[in-house]
């Protein structure tokens, strides 16, 4: 199966966002006939202040019901080209607080999937600027899988990369990829993210499919950097797809026979069963 990450630079103009990103999908799709696209972190939203966030925000149907512009291009783009369609994230509208949610779309544009982001981005860069993502969103409790061209796929967001738990979880629960869509910081991104990402698919033994935002945006009047560099790592952590600087996609191929030889070698996840019972026989 063919996957192909989305690379975008994003603005506050919803309606330019939504433009780009069908441009860019359909472009992808025409090249490289993916079975599987994967859009970034809040695609439809980046900067601009929380007047932005709220004004791009989408209230999200029941699975069958009519959403709104994001939802609904999403689900057309699965459902008119005959593909799996992970819409990265958007920014919900939950009432009192707001969600990164990602929405996953089947070949006949059904909602297959949603996922909430767990681990809100509450850090202190090195140049000493701060984002709080919890003073605007709320977190998820739930993890969320899907199948799409007889792989399961687990869903994480951007910060959720530095909790390998998760990962492991999600590997225990029958996911043979994961998918990262991400807004990284260029400070971070340039010493993390690639190691992150390798070290996360060779935690798991899992495919990472990781679309990300690349360039500047500007919020409450300061200019603001994103790393970019989206990317598709093999369950032995080797990156096979990547992205250069600038809007684009990469493409690569998922092979269940690669991951089934990763695991086979080296039985991380039945290790670990044993890792577990000696902690617990030794706990105090």
């Amino acid at each position: 199966m063919r996957v192909s990450v989305i690379q975008m630079n994003q603005g506050s103009d919803k309606a330019a966002n939504l433009d780009q990103a069908r441009r860019l999908v359909e472009a992808a799709i025409a090249a490289d006939r993916p079975g599987l696209v994967s859009l970034p972190e809040t695609w439809t939203n980046l900067g601009g202040g929380r007047d932005s966030r709220r004004a791009a925000a989408e209230i999200l149907p029941a699975p069958g019901g009519e959403g709104g512009p994001a939802y609904e291009m999403l689900r057309g783009l699965a459902r008119a080209h005959g593909i799996t369609v992970h819409g990265g994230s958007i920014i919900e509208d939950g009432g009192e607080k707001l969600f990164n949610t990602t929405l996953v779309f089947g070949p006949d544009g059904a909602e297959i999937a949603r996922y909430r982001k767990i681990h809100l981005f509450d850090i202190t860069a090195p140049d000493g600027t701060g984002y709080r993502e919890s003073a605007l969103y709320g977190g998820g409790s739930d993890l969320a899988l899907f199948e799409a061209g007889g792989i399961r796929f687990g869903c994480t967001i951007c910060y959720d990369m530095r909790f390998p738990e998760l990962y492991v979880a999600l590997r225990r629960m029958g996911a043979e990829a994961i998918l990262v869509p991400s807004n990284f910081t260029l400070q971070t991104g340039k010493d993390h993210w690639e190691a992150l990402l390798r070290a996360r698919a060779i935690d798991s033994q899992c495919w990472i499919i990781a679309a990300a935002s690349y360039g500047t945006y500007e919020e409450r009047g300061a200019t603001r950097s994103v790393y970019g560099h989206s990317l598709v790592a093999d369950p032995w952590g080797h990156v096979v797809a990547k992205c250069s600087d600038g809007t684009g996609w990469a493409t690569a191929r998922i092979d269940p026979k690669v991951t089934a030889r990763v695991r086979a070698g080296m039985p991380l996840l039945e290790h670990r069963e044993a890792a577990r019972a000696w902690v617990a026989k030794a706990a105090p």
